[in-house]
């Protein structure tokens, strides 16, 4: 009996301590599976705000972006863009109008003379004329002193200030860019500058600009010191093209992509001359190529 109660006692204690142990063990069970649920919500939100923040962060990456370089602007289907194509000669004469007659009053072109413009826009004795209607200071003399005298083919475009001193003190302050290379100066060249002369509007709720300049979203920052140049039939073209504000653009640019570039069109002809010349050796008869080598042979020399 004492050892039948002892084993009860222990059996009791075990059964006791079991029970206890089931309820403990199946909170914690509960309680982990809680925490992993609520681990997993956390994670879950935390990389919906990471992915919420990094959107965020581009987003103002790129609106700061769009602040300091300004607009990207679209790309423009140039006509001498192309591998073989050449410049449109009409374009850049009514370019170089634009120029004379909306962009020469602050902008100069320091590289390009008259003699550049014969055969390209004009012929010679229109360049002479063109010349000669400007005054150029030459010398000095034989006493000494510098004189004027009419302009003549080998004289560069006229300067509209004589000095950058002089030029910021009347743009308050801004000081215009020589026009020489501007299309190889600024990225994208052709596409930024036609974006910009046509690009002015006003300013979007919210943003201020200081007075004197004004709202072109394509200019870095988008204030601009140059006010809105181009407008319709603010020149009449010799040719009769309506002078609209986006063909004015067109041929202005145009005008300066030339002047940065006249060679380009001797340089797309050697280019191709050299292409095609591999290409019709490799696809010509052997017949052909003999009857070349032949003729080529019998050419005299210069002289002989």
């Amino acid at each position: 009996m004492v050892g039948g109660g002892v084993i009860q006692q222990i059996l009791r204690r075990k059964l006791h301590s079991q029970s206890v142990a089931t309820p403990v063990l199946s909170w914690f069970s509960s309680k982990k599976a809680h925490v992993d649920a609520g681990s997993s919500g956390v994670r879950a939100f935390a990389l919906l705000g990471a992915g919420v923040t990094g959107l965020l962060s581009f987003s103002t990456v790129a609106s700061a972006d769009e602040a300091e370089h300004g607009l990207a602007c679209p790309d423009y289907p140039w006509p001498h863009d192309g591998i073989l194509s050449s410049y449109d000669h009409a374009s850049i004469r009514r370019g170089h109008q634009v120029y004379q007659q909306v962009c020469a009053s602050c902008h100069s072109m320091s590289l390009i003379s008259y003699r550049d413009l014969v055969g390209v826009a004009y012929t010679e004795e229109e360049a002479k004329a063109m010349a000669a209607e400007i005054e150029v200071v030459d010398g000095p003399n034989d006493e000494g002193e510098m004189f004027t005298r009419p302009g003549k083919l080998s004289d560069r475009l006229p300067q509209p200030y004589a000095n950058e001193s002089a030029a910021r003190f009347a743009n308050g302050g801004a000081y215009p860019p020589d026009l020489s290379l501007i299309t190889k100066a600024r990225h994208n060249g052709q596409n930024y500058v036609f974006a910009l002369l046509t690009g002015y509007r006003d300013p979007p709720a919210g943003i201020s600009i200081r007075e004197g300049l004004h709202y072109n979203p394509y200019f870095p920052g988008g204030a601009i010191a140059m006010p809105k140049m181009l407008n319709d039939e603010a020149v009449e073209y010799e040719d009769g093209v309506p002078a609209t504000e986006a063909q004015m653009g067109k041929d202005v640019v145009s005008f300066l992509s030339w002047a940065a570039e006249p060679e380009m069109e001797e340089r797309k002809l050697v280019d191709g001359f050299q292409v095609d010349i591999p290409t019709i050796a490799g696809s010509a008869p052997s017949s052909v190529l003999q009857a070349t080598e032949m003729v080529g042979s019998q050419v005299p020399e210069a002289g002989s």
